[in-house]
């Protein structure tokens, strides 16, 4: 199967200014440094990593909603950020996103209605206006809502329900690709399972692919076909999910899975937990070398002089780690 989308060396860095009108810039803040990876249709790849470690400014330049600073995106072998004008319309309705917060997403002063049906007055070609009331009763049906209330204000419905109704808007247009920028961070544990079994509904009715974000390793394992973990801008591992789940090589992925909670008390007392020293460093004096050395216990002498790449030393799947081996964590 092709490659739907294909990232490669995606960077994006924030100036940091001062002085009189904040004209000069004394700093750059590596949001994004250099992260590769490829999607294919049908597919779900997860993004993993802690708050700050760049997945949703990689959600908000792959959506061309912020300029990268270099690399290269390429969708069905189109590169994304010099499309222009009728191409660039085109590649909209093929790739949608659904953001993290029900409650700021959508527009209080908008009905419904008129939140899902607006991708229709972009793009009317998509939905002749007699038929478009239609869709969206259709579309609001899809996503298990109930068609009567198209004329009710975002304020009526609960989070869950206010991130079913970003569901379907980003569904309007019926895209190839949703972007999902943590879509269940901010709901609760039980509505958040409605909603992911809700996108893997669709993913198989739609033939979605999928590029799920998410800080939690339990959401992303559910719905992810293989998995990706950031840390401070750059992809530290990536498999698929049983290569990152069952035989994890990188140190950092190994943390993150240490700190998920187990719901089998039997096991507690014989897991393998690891706990990291010291903070996250900053992203605007990255350390040299492996970004990771600072609070890794693994770390030698060269891993501050020489950065790792994202090669596979061990098992069947890349990690960027001059040091990487298989550890079970229970």
């Amino acid at each position: 199967m092709g490659e739907l989308l294909e990232v490669r060396d995606l960077v994006k860095h924030f100036p940091v200014t001062r002085g009189v009108a904040f004209r000069r810039t004394v700093g750059r803040v590596r949001a994004v440094d250099g992260v590769s990876f490829s999607l294919r249709a049908g597919e779900t790849l997860g993004v993993v990593g802690e708050s700050g470690c760049g997945k949703s400014t990689l959600a908000q330049v792959l959506m061309r909603l912020e300029p990268p600073t270099s690399g290269t995106a390429l969708f069905e072998g189109e590169p994304v950020f010099s499309l222009r004008g009728a191409a660039l319309r085109r590649w909209r309705r093929d790739m949608q996103i659904v953001l993290q917060d029900p409650y700021t997403s959508l527009n209080p002063r908008m009905t419904v209605g008129d939140i899902v049906g607006e991708p229709f007055e972009i793009h009317p070609e998509v939905a002749p206006r007699g038929s478009r009331a239609g869709r969206v009763r259709e579309l609001l049906d899809v996503v298990g809502l109930n068609p009567e209330h198209i004329n009710r204000y975002p304020h009526q419905f609960s989070g869950g329900q206010r991130q079913r109704i970003g569901i379907a808007r980003a569904l309007a247009l019926r895209p190839k690709v949703i972007v999902c920028d943590e879509p269940v961070s901010a709901l609760d544990v039980s509505i958040q399972a409605q909603v992911m079994n809700l996108l893997a509904e669709l993913q198989g009715e739609f033939g979605l692919a999928y590029v799920f974000i998410a800080h939690d390793l339990s959401v992303v394992r559910h719905l992810s076909d293989r998995v990706a973990v950031m840390y401070l801008g750059k992809i530290v591992e990536i498999g698929t999910e049983e290569e990152i789940y069952e035989h994890p090589t990188h140190p950092y992925t190994q943390a993150l899975l240490s700190a998920v909670p187990v719901a089998d008390p039997t096991l507690r007392g014989r897991r393998d937990v690891i706990r990291l020293t010291g903070d996250v460093p900053s992203p605007l004096t990255p350390p040299t070398g492996c970004r990771f050395r600072t609070r890794c216990w693994k770390a030698q002498d060269v891993c501050a002089t020489d950065e790792p790449a994202l090669l596979t030393r061990i098992g069947t799947h890349p990690s960027a780690c001059h040091f990487a081996e298989e550890r079970h964590i229970i």
